[in-house]
């Protein structure tokens, strides 16, 4: 094994489809694509090619020994010729290495198993470069939420993004990145991520409330209908159902400590009103923030004091 210690500890990639034939119409998708998550060598070969006959079989071997570190596409530039002028392909056999979208490094012609082993590994320690450093996942978590509260949609999705690419099961960031959708006002992407989301996500109390979130948000009015809504509250403010109304279209349209100022008022108002109505939506309020969210915990504060006053 020629494979040093650093990149014996790299993530190892799937063994299925190690090596595979590759042409013009796949080719962005198993190569280009492909080699965000892991490098892949391209072969460009020819029947009629004797050097390539040596090469071929002696890549293949090599591949076989990084244990999936590394793959290989082949393309036979008889039956790819569109491909192998794109690449600009003048002479075979003809070897590039892709990693994340982009050649990197390559040869051409004949070479020893040594020579080979050497330019692979070279292409490894590139990739092993290019791995994030591990992160602290609570610290990361404690400052993505803070960056939610903040404001800061950009820098959450991008701490969420990277909690995942480290830990793809990871609850709490994954419901993190569909409620930063939400705010961002993209729920069209909160929703795939709902669809996609995994069985044993599914199960989590956190992605309940996610969902919930997602649902509250749905349908959101317009600013005009919002402030007739208020409109309607100022006019007449015992009348909890208009009050109601206007406190859900507060929180579909974003405006969550709004939205439970509005809910509070109706149980200080009547707190039995509609069998505690409010006080149940309100739950569900705090729900689909979260737990840890700023105006989760001043709401839950507010609550309390109308309630214990």
């Amino acid at each position: 094994m020629f494979l040093d210690q650093d990149n014996q500890n790299m993530p190892q990639p799937a063994n299925d489809d190690l090596i595979f034939d590759v042409g013009t119409q796949d080719f962005e998708e198993k190569v280009m694509k492909a080699s965000m998550e892991a490098p892949i060598l391209v072969d460009f070969w020819a029947p009629w090619c004797g050097p390539c006959k040596q090469l071929g079989p002696m890549l293949e071997k090599i591949v076989k020994e990084t244990g999936g570190h590394i793959k290989l596409a082949k393309v036979n530039i008889d039956e790819h010729q569109e491909l192998a002028q794109a690449m600009r392909v003048q002479s075979v056999p003809m070897v590039f290495a892709f990693f994340q979208g982009q050649p990197v490094n390559g040869f051409s012609g004949a070479k020893s198993e040594s020579e080979i082993k050497a330019f692979i590994a070279e292409i490894l320690k590139i990739a092993q470069q290019a791995q994030p450093d591990a992160i602290d996942i609570p610290q990361a978590l404690t400052e993505a939420a803070q960056a939610m509260a903040d404001g800061a949609l950009n820098i959450a999705q991008g701490i969420y993004v990277q909690i995942l690419s480290q830990d793809e099961h990871n609850v709490d960031a994954y419901t993190g990145l569909i409620r930063m959708f939400i705010a961002a006002n993209q729920k069209e992407h909160a929703q795939e991520m709902i669809n996609e989301a995994t069985d044993e996500m599914l199960k989590d109390p956190k992605f309940e409330a996610a969902k919930t979130a997602l649902e509250l948000a749905q349908n959101a009015p317009s600013g005009d209908e919002v402030s007739a809504m208020a409109g309607r509250v100022e006019k007449k403010p015992d009348d909890h159902q208009a009050r109601f109304d206007f406190a859900m279209a507060l929180f579909s349209s974003g405006r969550g400590e709004e939205a439970i100022d509005a809910l509070i008022e109706i149980i200080r108002r009547n707190r039995a009103w509609e069998e505690e109505k409010a006080r149940q939506q309100l739950l569900k309020f705090f729900e689909a923030l979260g737990p840890a969210d700023p105006v989760t915990i001043e709401g839950r504060k507010k609550l309390s004091s109308v309630l214990f006053s």
